[in-house]
């Protein structure tokens, strides 16, 4: 699974993309975010705060309950404001 960060999620784990294979007892969203905060110092920083990461799963928003099985990719990103 291709993983995509934007925003300061990017800045903080310092990639703006990387390919994943999670062990197979990650099976969503939230899941994924919390096994990613043990993979090092920077992705603990990005993901400190789990409740305010928002993802999309193939191009399509949804919540930290979705499984992730079959997705090809996934991004994280911070909450989004606009104008």
């Amino acid at each position: 699974m291709k993983a995509l960060y934007f925003a300061w999620v990017r800045e903080r784990i310092g990639a703006n993309e990387e390919e994943l294979a999670p062990p197979a007892e990650v099976a969503t969203v939230g899941d994924l975010v919390a096994w990613l905060a043990t993979r090092g110092e920077n992705y603990a920083h990005a993901f400190e705060k789990p409740q305010v990461i928002r993802a999309a799963l193939d191009r399509v928003h949804v919540g930290r309950e979705a499984k992730i099985a079959g997705a090809r990719e996934i991004a994280l990103f911070p909450p989004m404001t606009g104008g």
